[in-house]
């Protein structure tokens, strides 16, 4: 607690030398007042469905959400997700090159294999991917660029969400289809680098009760570096039909992405070397990725509430160069899933409850293979490193319930019991040998090649999550906040058997996390803010020891506080930020001792874990037809490395966006990123001893124009 106060302290004075704030929800503002409402914070209540699957009241939400809403996403035209949720405190989408990225809520940027398994990440409340088959760049599969709302809930999820709801919960909600107009968006922008991207979006009312919407949204960037860029293409189709007593949401997503990635840049502060930012140390590198998902929410109701059942599918196929391996190996993987979420709700007058039964079967494979041309060494022998295919089945039972025994007092509590089991089968031999069974050898002597394939397994794993939140309505513009709650992630697929250097077995255990919170929330026709302090233990941790043995003895404490603040000083005007002061660190010597380091880790930070990161944005409407805002993005100094030996000096950068509407059918935009073209790092880190940075685009200036009719 200690460690807690010098945080909310240390926040405190941040907020008297810095323009500090936030733009996400208080007790009833969502994170980003929309711009028509710019002239003034309307005392509008805030619907959010991630921490229920159904629109609630934010004011009724004892967990830390936050959001961005349509209109904010039509100013920001952001050309990767992380231009979006940076606005969310606690909250960094480091972006790689192209459309790739690693993402920290409430948490360091974690890399490897399980490093996705960490984040509940969906579209419309079903996740993107299967529960042990995520992949770290999987949010380019959501069509956040057209999305009604994208939702970030921090910190464990509710019972509804389960497996890898451990650090946070990113929910990209969909467009409604609306009986009521037929109306047709077109929008055209314009870049550097060859940028380029056309937006369509239609609705068709299909009679007085049902509707149809199509978005669909290509994008060209030919790459800041050498030899990169990406041509990526969403289509969103979305049915709506509301009867006597019932309704139903049909809705399909596909994704594809085709994409010349560029790799890290070498050396001390190569971001800063004109010479070394565009250099592409890995032309041949690429990625392909082409993802399916359709889903059909049934809402019928029933004697004091209702029933909600989403049966859904996915398809998913990748295939990438694996620049960052010793032997540029290729990758190619794939799924086929198929699941549903139901759940039964009852309403009274001052209770809530929800019981359900969630599953979903999952077929994957994944097979990888070295070019005879990209052998490196003994170790790395050409032909097939991995075949193999893993059927899972998932199966869980949750109940939630929220009760008001007085107006000052809101009570929610939520249990989950879930199972989860793997049939792991390999598609070749057994063994860390090469494909035909010969041994590596080094020195006349036989060892183990780099990669292992474990024999056919069958794994289970049961876990339970629990979330128990207070409410306290303090005055009628404050609110006392409370969240005890524990998250966990079964081991995902790779860390199961995509094993390396001899070890042919694995004794992972699931990851837990337990988070306490205490927030406090206040309103007012001028300001929204929300603070919030937060502690959480990780046990279990999985990491690879110095013998690239995947184990699961680590713990972390992740401490902190975040601060969200909108506020209207005069028509017109809005002044919104969010910020956060952490600090994320190891609480034992588990992964020094495996990785033979001598330097202990307990106490240190981990790697990639900025302690402050904030952002404000200025928003000025001189007229109803004109809307312009200046925004400021801080990124603290954090360490590249487990021993805290190197370290990132950390960045700010400044944005200018403009929005002019010309007639009513007819508006511009035009945005100015890195407006004082800093020199900067996406992210860096320091591996095999070499500094190693994903450059950030300098001064770039972006136009669009938009029609409606």
């Amino acid at each position: 607690m200690a460690d807690l106060r010098r945080l909310s302290a240390a926040l405190g004075l941040a907020l008297g030398l810095l323009p500090f704030g936030a733009s996400s929800a208080a007790l009833s503002s969502s994170a980003q007042t929309s711009p028509s409402a710019a002239d003034g914070l309307r005392p509008l209540e805030t619907m959010v469905v991630t921490a229920s699957r159904r629109d609630q009241a934010q004011s009724q939400v004892s967990a830390s959400l936050s959001a961005v809403e349509g209109e904010w996403i039509e100013l920001l035209r952001p050309t990767h997700i992380s231009e979006l949720l940076h606005r969310m405190p606690g909250t960094w989408i480091s972006r790689g090159n192209g459309q790739e990225h690693l993402t920290a809520v409430r948490s360091p940027v974690f890399t490897g294999s399980g490093s996705c398994g960490s984040f509940y990440m969906a579209e419309d409340s079903i996740p993107l991917r299967p529960a042990g088959f995520c992949n770290v760049n999987q949010l380019f599969e959501a069509n956040a660029e057209q999305a009604e709302r994208v939702e970030v809930l921090r910190g464990p999820g509710t019972a509804l969400h389960g497996s890898n709801a451990l650090h946070g919960v990113i929910n990209v909600l969909s467009r409604a289809a609306h009986p009521e107009q037929r109306q047709t968006e077109l929008s055209l922008g314009q870049g550097p680098h060859g940028y380029r991207q056309l937006r369509l979006s239609h609705n068709q009312p299909l009679g007085p009760d049902h509707a149809l919407r199509a978005s669909l949204n290509t994008t060209h960037d030919g790459g800041y570096k050498r030899h990169s860029g990406y041509d990526q293409h969403k289509l969103s189709l979305r049915h709506d039909w509301q009867g006597s007593g019932q309704a139903v949401t049909t809705a399909l997503t596909l994704t594809r992405l085709e994409q010349d990635t560029a790799g890290y840049s070498e050396g001390r502060n190569a971001y800063r070397d004109r010479r070394l930012r565009r250099h592409n140390p890995n032309p041949e590198a690429y990625r392909n990725n082409t993802a399916l998902r359709l889903y059909s929410r049934w809402t019928v109701d029933a004697p004091g509430g209702e029933w909600v059942v989403t049966p859904f599918l996915r398809h998913q196929r990748m295939d990438f160069l694996q620049h960052y391996l010793p032997g540029l190996p290729i990758e190619k993987n794939g799924l086929r899933s198929a699941g549903w979420q139901a759940a039964r709700h009852w309403r009274g007058e001052r209770l809530e409850v929800a019981l359900g039964l969630d599953g979903e079967y999952t077929s994957a494979w994944l097979r990888e293979t070295q070019s005879p041309a990209h052998s490196t060494g003994p170790l790395f022998p050409p032909g097939r490193h991995y075949d193999y295919e893993v059927d899972s089945l998932r199966g869980a039972l949750f109940g939630q319930l929220d009760w008001q025994p007085s107006r000052r007092d809101r009570f929610s509590a939520g249990l989950r019991l879930e199972h989860q089991r793997y049939d792991y089968d390999n598609r070749m031999i057994d063994g860390s040998t090469a494909a035909d069974g010969q041994p590596c050898t080094v020195g006349g002597q036989a060892v183990p090649c780099r990669y292992s394939r474990p024999a056919d397994r069958k794994d289970r794993f049961d876990n339970h999550s629990i979330n128990l939140g207070w409410i306290h309505q303090l005055s009628d513009h404050q609110q006392l906040v409370a969240q005890l709650s524990r998250g966990f992630r079964t081991p995902e697929a790779a860390e199961l058997y995509r094993l390396q250097q001899g070890q042919l077995t694995t004794d992972l255990s699931s990851e837990r996390l337990d988070n306490v919170e205490l927030g406090w929330r206040w309103h007012s026709e001028e300001a929204r803010i929300q603070l919030t302090i937060f502690d959480m233990r990780k046990r279990n941790v999985i990491f690879q020891d110095a013998e690239r043995r995947n184990l699961s003895d680590g713990r972390t404490r992740h401490q902190g506080a975040e601060l969200d603040l909108a506020w209207s000083p005069a028509r017109g005007w809005l002044l919104s930020a969010q910020g956060s002061l952490a600090r994320h660190r190891h609480t034992d010597n588990a992964m020094s001792t495996a990785l033979g380091q001598s330097v202990p880790l307990r106490h240190r930070d981990i790697a990639t874990a900025p302690r402050r990161m904030a952002a404000a944005q200025l928003g000025w409407r001189p007229t109803e037809a004109t809307h312009i805002e200046l925004e400021w993005v801080r990124m603290g100094r954090y360490w590249l490395d487990l021993e805290n030996r190197h370290r990132y000096p950390g960045h700010s950068l400044v944005h200018l966006r403009l929005r002019q509407q010309l007639t009513p059918a007819l508006d511009v935009g035009l945005r100015l990123m890195n407006a004082t073209d800093r020199s900067y790092a996406e992210r860096g880190d320091f591996a095999f001893g070499q500094y190693r940075y994903f450059v950030g685009e300098p001064r770039s200036l972006y136009a669009d124009l938009n029609l409606r009719f």
